[in-house]
């Protein structure tokens, strides 16, 4: 095992694939010359050159859709948005051409590309850059999407995505990638759509994905010194969803909380609780408890960020009021 920065752990991942495979190239705003506007695709461009590190225009849907056609002629594109909020520009390429491409050509042209970016807030940035579209892409038949936590998943799990014949959108965390985890030194992928239970328990099941589990690691450490055990769930992927592992968990616990940062309505946590009440409400003994963001676009003021976010309290209040415990 070596240690590594998140960043480092994806650089890894692109660059031991484009190594691997001659087809796989990255291209995004200031991710040659620049060496990324976070610093992930440092020493890429020296590595590989600028036709396969490729710095581009503001112009995410000309992009976008350059990667599509690259994609549909055999090559495996990784498009990098400075943030997903920027998606939004492009999303027409990434919806209507990447996640469609397969089925609309009847299995004569694929897509295998991946999209990936940071997502959700990030500190002070304002309500236009501090947008969740998770559930927005896991809506779309033809994606697959990824939301991994930590370095290890990240590496693994972007290996994967740039190997997978579909289009997949991985999303990252700008405020996770200065963090710190184990990577394996070993060659190694992680399968799609599979979950990993972080912590085992007993008392009650927590799900959560991205970088907001770390709020409930945090919950399920103060938790333990009451006595309470929780099972936490990191979903890792969001499209195609580990449903089994969550149902097997709250047959198990008889309980869950879903611990998410997004808006409430149509989220990732509101198909959870639709599934495992259609698949397990015998064995729950509360209703299923979701934490989401407040219902509004992130304001600017950092008080108003603190109270916009959920937190650790929340989770540890949900997890009492569910096991009816004060």
């Amino acid at each position: 095992m070596k240690t590594l920065q998140f960043r480092e752990a994806l650089r890894e991942a692109m660059s031991e694939e484009m190594r691997r495979d001659e087809n796989v190239f990255l291209m995004g705003e200031e991710v040659a010359q620049y060496n990324g506007a976070y610093k992930v695709s440092q020493g890429m461009l020296e590595e590989f050159g600028e036709k396969r590190v490729i710095d581009t225009p503001i112009a995410e849907l000309g992009f976008a859709g350059i990667g599509v056609g690259a994609a549909m002629h055999g090559l495996r594109p990784i498009i990098e948005f400075m943030t997903f909020n920027f998606s939004l520009v492009a999303i027409d390429q990434v919806i209507n051409s990447a996640a469609k491409m397969l089925s609309m050509s009847g299995g004569q042209y694929g897509a295998p590309m991946v999209f990936r970016g940071p997502t959700a807030s990030a500190g002070q940035l304002g309500a236009q850059h501090s947008q969740a579209f998770e559930n927005w892409y896991a809506n779309t038949p033809g994606l697959k999407v990824i939301v991994p936590s930590n370095p290890a998943d990240a590496k693994g799990l972007l290996k994967s995505a740039i190997r997978d014949d579909d289009p997949v959108i991985f999303m990252e965390s700008e405020q996770m990638y200065g963090d710190k985890g184990e990577v394996p030194e070993d060659e190694y992928t992680i399968p799609i759509g599979k979950a990993k239970v972080v912590t085992e328990g007993d008392s009650v099941t927590i799900v959560s994905f991205g970088k907001i589990i770390k709020v409930a690691q945090e919950a399920v450490e103060e938790l333990a010194k009451d006595g309470i055990r929780a099972e936490l769930i990191d979903l890792r992927t969001v499209r195609p969803i580990d449903y089994a592992t969550i149902i097997e968990s709250v047959k198990k616990t008889n309980r869950m909380i879903i611990l998410e940062e997004a808006w409430p309505l149509a989220s990732i946590s509101t198909e959870l609780t639709y599934m495992v009440q259609r698949n397990a409400f015998d064995y729950l003994d509360a209703p299923i408890r979701r934490i989401t963001t407040q219902d509004t676009p992130l304001a600017y003021a950092p008080t108003l960020v603190e109270a916009w976010l959920p937190n650790k309290a929340q989770v540890i209040q949900a997890v009492k009021d569910v096991m009816y415990v004060s």
